[in-house]
């Protein structure tokens, strides 16, 4: 058989996706890159802003330090806000702006913001369909077990909710960093755009993550005969 018979067409349906991730990729490495060299005129730490911001919103909140490159996070289930080598004590415009995006996320936390609490309660349903929708549904397809297939699009659907639930969590801490930064003067209104640029940059990982997620489950329902048909 050639190898070109072997191919399997649906693969061109997430290739768009792949292609938007691998750009949103690029495009928050690239921004946080220029925007770490300017420091804040005031001076101050990623990591002080980020308790100065917790301790004026009155919230129990851990500062944590965690290894790797904008591998920030808040968790909610510890109350910690881990910052990364790359954000943890530095000065810069790109670092202050992702220390003030994940404290947006503790005040979510704080005030109750549910879709951030449904994401959370989500996880380890997402995480069990991310780990077994594939397999599942491939080795249902392998051997001819319709039961197989349907409950691997099932699971591999949770895990491509809890990708379209992170997009509005996501980009309300955005909208709450700028605001806090502006409102509490850690940045400048001329140095609020550097921030603001990298925080859009780092949101088109999540909307590309869930355009990937989206279009995975579109191919997955062809493949099954449920969207549009299929050959057998």
């Amino acid at each position: 058989m050639f190898p070109f018979m072997m191919f399997d067409w649906t693969m061109v349906i997430v290739i768009p996706g792949f292609l938007l991730a691998l750009w949103a990729q690029f495009k928050i490495k690239r921004t946080f890159a220029k925007y770490d060299k300017f420091d804040a005129r005031g001076g101050i730490t990623a990591d002080r802003v980020a308790r100065d911001i917790i301790s004026r919103g009155g919230i129990q909140v851990e500062i944590g330090r965690v290894s790797g490159n904008m591998t920030d996070n808040y968790d909610p289930r510890s109350r910690t806000l881990n910052m990364s080598d790359s954000t943890y004590g530095s000065r810069s415009l790109a670092a202050i702006g992702v220390a003030a995006h994940e404290a947006g996320h503790a005040f979510q936390h704080a005030q109750g913001y549910f879709p951030l609490s449904l994401r959370t309660n989500f996880v380890p349903v997402a995480n069990f369909g991310s780990m077994l929708g594939m397999p599942m549904f491939f080795i249902g397809l392998f051997m001819g077990y319709g039961i197989l297939i349907q409950l691997g699009i099932v699971f591999f659907a949770f895990a491509v909710l809890f990708g379209i639930l992170t997009l509005p969590v996501e980009f309300n801490a955005s909208s709450r960093a700028i605001r806090i930064l502006s409102d509490g003067g850690y940045l400048t209104p001329e140095e609020l755009p550097a921030a603001r640029k990298v925080l859009n940059a780092a949101a088109w990982t999540y909307v590309a993550a869930a355009v990937v997620a989206v279009l995975s489950l579109v191919r997955l329902l062809i493949l099954s005969g449920l969207l549009g048909g299929r050959d057998d």
